[in-house]
């Protein structure tokens, strides 16, 4: 299966890659004049032809192709909006890696009152890095193109600000119902769909965090007995949301 790159955009029949990129492709991979790969600039996907390596030992270094044919693409029938506590960066980073792998659309990270007040702080400075984990895990699960990320900010905030069709938000409080009885009523298929799925920091929302979902129009809902650790709930509610909604 061939790899696919992002690019900028299409001329009529050439397109180009450029700076890190390409001397990933380059270097690494051992780019060479005439070998394939399916580029897409989020919109598009072609198939490429390479026609020049230009590696540069100062200044940016180029790729640049040929256009072959246009490649057949779709975005997902279900779209989801991943708002996520902030928790220690090797394993918030993981998140979003298998995140995007499984279609997610938006990352907003939360500044959730019980999540670690020094992650919060530095979390502005990861931002570049992020989006560079988010862009790599894209490409290599050849979707059309890479999800957005945020600022962090607060949940009640991000509650608030939400537009999606289908909202949940992931509690170990008592009596939560199952994610089975909150989706029921969801049918899947009918176009695409649009989820935000909420999940919180280790230590929990507080009351004042769930009444703000509540009010904006989230379902409070389980994932069973089990407390899971937050990578293992960002797996299991996007698999069982694509699930439901019709993938």
């Amino acid at each position: 299966m061939r790899r696919r790159f992002f690019v900028e955009g299409f001329d009529s029949h050439s397109a180009a890659l450029r700076g890190e990129v390409a001397e990933h492709l380059g270097r690494v991979l051992r780019a060479e004049p005439g070998q394939l790969y399916e580029l897409s600039d989020g919109h598009r996907v072609w198939l490429g032809r390479i026609e020049r390596v230009a590696l540069a030992k100062r200044g940016e270094s180029r790729i640049d192709f040929a256009l072959v044919e246009p490649v057949p693409a779709r975005e997902p029938s279900v779209q989801i909006d991943l708002l996520l506590s902030l928790v220690k960066f090797d394993r918030f980073e993981w998140c979003l890696e298998k995140a995007t792998e499984l279609g997610v659309r938006e990352v907003i990270p939360l500044a959730a009152a019980r999540a670690d007040k020094p992650l919060v702080a530095a979390a502005s400075k990861r931002r570049t890095r992020w989006e560079k984990i988010l862009l790599e895990s894209a490409q290599q699960a050849r979707r059309l193109g890479p999800p957005s990320i945020r600022e962090p900010v607060s949940p009640e905030k991000a509650f608030a600000q939400c537009s999606a069709s289908t909202r949940i938000v992931l509690s170990e409080r008592p009596g939560a119902p199952s994610v089975r009885e909150v989706l029921r009523g969801e049918a899947p298929g009918g176009g695409p769909s649009v989820a935000a799925l909420a999940i919180g920091p280790e230590g929990g929302w507080t009351d004042s965090e769930i009444a703000a979902a509540k009010a904006a129009g989230f379902g409070e809902v389980s994932l069973g007995e089990n407390i899971l650790r937050t990578e293992t709930a960002v797996l299991a509610s996007m698999a069982i949301l694509r699930f439901a909604l019709g993938e």
